[in-house]
């Protein structure tokens, strides 16, 4: 899955139709509310240069930084007196309009939103200005339908949604795989099928789709329901790591606000080594989040193996972003985007400096 591959640059009305749905992120949950836990402020505490941030993220395993980070009031510390508004999605689209709204300000979300939310503005609303995970993409299957990965040709196949993160890493791999599949319709040698990852479970269950390509904890409610894992997405990505969930940033408050955004990055990265210095305290805090946010925890036979297959970190592995980009524009959903300037990794680089730490590279795509 190298980001040098050489790819065709569509233009086309089709393409230009899926640009919305290619905004869909890989999200778990409930619709943006602001539910999360309030964290606690000292009455000293010195506010920075704004009175609070407004942050958004998923009820989702793979935004475990941002759940643990707001249950353990890791995030919170960084801030000192300057609050934290919560809200929660269930999808990038929705995301993305609040941050285009000034709604949220910074907000952790996957690749593909990332993507299209700064080519549809031309550039202009946001910023990826760190990573947060990697990983947690499986490929489950019915092991009576299916026991390799060449008895997928003729089966159903759900993915989250077209032109979604998974959606698009399917169709790049049935590709490679020589296969045929029309990328709107979903039809040819493998059906995908675009399905909620709420459904999905029942979907499987009732047999109307043989296996799924999807995040976590979806694919582990997949096994729990007999389902086998054929494939680990990581598995097919240098050094095993692709980008799941960035952090991104309003432009104007990064302008206005750099003191806070590099807090919150600073709380971003403390909280990622707590999470895995502590993962078994980090997977019990991430689960309270859930139910706090969701009304119910995740069963141990689903949290344990999804919490495992997932890789929190603070590079951004932009790479691998520039390489999902032509994955999409290779199966006919994107445009050859421009992503110059895309990152700002500056902040990040700062803070992770200050704590000893390497800093991150940017792959090209960095504002000058």
């Amino acid at each position: 899955m190298s980001a040098a591959r050489p790819f065709t640059i569509l233009r086309t009305v089709a393409a230009a139709a899926a640009l919305p749905l290619l905004l869909t992120a890989c999200g778990y949950g409930s619709d943006a509310e602001d539910d999360a836990p309030k964290a606690e402020v000292a009455a000293d505490a010195k506010k920075l240069s704004a009175s609070e941030v407004k942050i958004g993220y998923f009820p989702n395993l793979t935004h475990a930084t941002a759940l643990v980070g707001v249950q353990e009031g890791l995030l919170q510390k960084e801030l000192g007196g300057t609050t934290i508004k919560s809200s929660t999605f269930n999808a990038g689209p929705s995301e993305i309009e609040a941050l285009n709204a000034g709604s949220i300000d910074i907000g952790w979300i996957g690749p593909s939103p990332s993507i299209n939310g700064y080519t549809k503005s031309a550039g202009k609303n946001l910023r990826i200005i760190s990573g947060s995970a990697s990983g947690g993409v499986k490929l489950v299957v019915n092991p009576d339908r299916i026991k390799t990965l060449d008895d997928l040709k003729g089966r159903k196949i759900a993915t989250p949604q077209l032109g979604n993160t998974q959606d698009v890493a399917f169709l790049h791999w049935i590709a490679e795989k020589g296969w045929k599949v029309d990328a709107q319709s979903g039809k040819g040698d493998v059906s995908v099928v675009r399905t909620d990852n709420k459904i999905t479970p029942d979907a499987y269950k009732s047999g109307s789709v043989d296996g799924a390509w999807v995040p976590e904890p979806t694919a582990s409610k997949l096994v729990a329901d007999g389902a086998k894992v054929l494939l680990d997405e990581s598995d097919i990505w240098p050094d095993k790591k692709f980008v799941i969930t960035n952090i991104i940033v309003s432009q104007t408050f990064l302008k206005e606000h750099p003191d806070v955004v590099e807090a919150v990055l600073r709380g971003s990265v403390r909280t990622n080594a707590w999470i895995n210095a502590h993962p078994d305290e980090a997977k019990a805090s991430a689960n309270k989040a859930l139910e706090k946010l969701s009304g119910k925890a995740l069963p141990a036979e689903v949290l344990n193996p999804a919490w495992k297959s997932i890789t929190f970190l603070d590079d951004p592995l932009a790479s691998t972003l520039d390489a999902q980009a032509e994955h999409a524009v290779s199966a006919g959903l994107l445009e050859k985007p421009d992503l110059n300037g895309i990152y700002d990794l500056k902040p990040l680089n700062k803070v992770l400096k200050a704590e000893g730490r390497p800093e991150v590279d940017d792959a090209g795509l960095g504002v000058r």
